[in-house]
């Protein structure tokens, strides 16, 4: 089944979107229900969850992380002008925790009320790329993943700020907005990212 849309339709899409190229454009609104459901759908999330994890490992690299429901809800208040990602973390024992589904609920709010991408993940591999553990990038190994209290850090909110004024110019960030810009455009605001384990 192809899908077909009238020009203004087309106009629309492209406007809300923003989508840079009419290629990319045309691509997406001449796809098959299959293809948007099947291989194409999984180049993108493995395109995209390998661009997540430079982003964060230049980011973590850089200084520019915030950890933590509190800590980024400050972050938020304070600058979210200099956000350019959050990423909600969560395992299966997470979903029955009615405090941080209400943190989460607002987080998303706020992030899309000031345009910040938004991406779900997986709490253990997040935790391997900004801990290091299990070889997973960010070194250091397990003492980084505790804070000066000795409790674990929580993970279940991460940003990524802006190293500085000008933005970040970095094509894995460029990759990672745009798997979120058109998630957006398919009704997926707040799209999951399976990261591979390690």
């Amino acid at each position: 089944m192809e899908v077909q849309f009238n020009p203004e339709t087309v106009e629309l899409i492209s406007q809300r979107c923003a989508f840079s190229t009419e290629t990319n454009l045309d691509y997406m609104i001449n796809m098959t229900f299959e293809e948007l459901n099947g291989e194409y759908s999984q180049e993108r999330m493995d395109s995209a969850a390998k661009a997540l994890e430079e982003v964060l490992t230049s980011a973590l690299a850089q200084g520019c992380i915030t950890v933590g429901v509190y800590e980024a809800a400050k972050s938020l208040n304070v600058d979210p002008d200099n956000v350019v990602l959050c990423i909600l973390a969560t395992d299966g024992e997470d979903v029955m925790d009615v405090a941080l589904q209400i943190h989460f609920t607002l987080i998303q709010a706020f992030c899309c009320e000031n345009d910040i991408d938004i991406l779900r993940v997986n709490t253990k591999r997040l935790a391997q790329i900004l801990c290091g553990a299990g070889g997973g990038g960010g070194g250091g190994g397990t003492e980084r993943g505790r804070q000066s209290g000795g409790e674990p850090m929580d993970l279940h909110c991460v940003l990524v700020t802006s190293p500085d004024s000008n933005g970040w110019k970095d094509p894995a960030l460029s990759k990672v907005n745009r798997f979120c810009r058109e998630c957006r455009c398919m009704d997926q605001w707040v799209p999951i990212i399976n990261l591979p384990e390690r």
